[in-house]
């Protein structure tokens, strides 16, 4: 009987001793068991290699390496890999028990066909239970094209966790680009690589996995590097759009999708906003000044844009906070969960 096809689990780490070992659980309880889980910590400053390594056995292998970014972690990680199928995860989301044997349901041989299957997820600060299940248009089948137009008109995302990658497309898209890494936008524009080297996006709505939230040190496009390494971003995705279609709707569309991301070039350093623009201009169109919800409007009027923004930002980051406390003070009165 022929045997199951191998699928690589792949874990950057970095500075996640509190999550790690929740994550490489739920990826050993995996249903589908021809697995192999490998994980590369990149240079942790806490104790994550050491919980790491309490796991390490013929199917957890371990790598360290110097710091040098997720993207450089997941390259290294891939290198190490023997499956016909890559599933990427980071260490501090969750796959469900069936996630991956749902995805590899009929799969194709992994080293020839260029599939890319994806799966609904849930975001969460500590249980997994009280989890938000928010559908978003690429919560469906789509050609490429379609795919990424439905990203840029709707500024949607899709956590690399929900993603299922055969081998071939993995070789084909390339690694991951360090060069956008300080952005946080690594993985959109990644994915928008993978579909545009794949036929169709496949949706499997009985996988399901988990995205962790509210991680306070995550980047928040501050610093001129990080903006910079943004919009070099949003240009790539946009070229991998117009690869595969290049007419008025993609352009309309990718246009849309700048205007998305233009509150954080606004009003910003005035040679990167003079390029935002420029890049806006060969679209077809001009970026608007980013707008606010009414309740912001007075404090734009009386006291400027910059006033106005920063209020936001601080008001949706004590909601947070206010958020994950609630969340932290519910799980600690249920049971432990189990990730089978």
């Amino acid at each position: 009987m022929r045997r199951p096809a191998l699928v690589s689990i792949l874990v950057p780490a970095y500075n996640k001793e509190q999550w790690i070992g929740e994550t490489i659980e739920a990826a050993l309880a995996q249903t589908w068991k021809n697995t192999e889980i490998i994980i590369v910590d990149d240079g942790s400053r806490d104790n994550t290699l050491e919980v790491i390594k309490r796991f390490q056995s013929k199917t957890v292998k371990v790598s360290a390496q110097e710091n040098q970014g997720a993207c450089r972690a997941r390259n290294n990680a891939y290198s190490l890999a023997q499956g016909s199928y890559i599933q990427w995860l980071d260490a501090d989301d969750i796959l469900d028990p069936r996630k991956i044997e749902a995805q590899m349901k009929g799969a194709p041989d992994g080293t020839s066909s260029a599939c890319l299957r994806t799966a609904p997820f849930g975001s969460f600060y500590f249980s997994r239970q009280r989890a938000r299940i928010s559908p978003n248009g690429l919560w469906r089948d789509l050609f490429p094209a379609e795919w990424i137009m439905t990203k840029f008109h709707e500024n949607a995302w899709m956590n690399p966790t929900a993603w299922l990658v055969s081998r071939n497309l993995t070789e084909k898209a390339g690694a991951w680009d360090s060069r956008v890494a300080s952005s946080g936008a690594d993985d959109g524009e990644y994915i928008c690589r993978l579909v545009r080297n794949t036929e169709i996006v496949e949706f499997c709505r009985e996988a399901m996995c988990y995205y962790r939230i509210g991680n306070l040190g995550s980047l928040s496009h501050n610093s001129d590097k990080a903006l910079d390494s943004l919009f070099f971003a949003l240009v790539l995705c946009t070229e991998h759009l117009l690869s595969i279609e290049d007419s008025p709707r993609s352009r309309k569309a990718a246009l849309q999708y700048l205007q998305h991301w233009f509150a954080f070039f606004y009003p910003g350093p005035p040679d990167l906003l003079a390029r935002v623009k420029e890049f806006a201009s060969t679209l077809g169109g001009d970026l608007a000044e980013p707008e606010f919800t009414w309740k912001f409007v007075p404090i734009r009027r009386l006291f400027g844009w910059n006033a106005a923004n920063s209020l936001s930002k601080s008001l949706r980051h004590r909601r947070m906070l206010a958020e994950r406390a609630f969340d932290k003070l519910c799980s600690r009165s249920r049971p432990a969960e189990r990730s089978n």
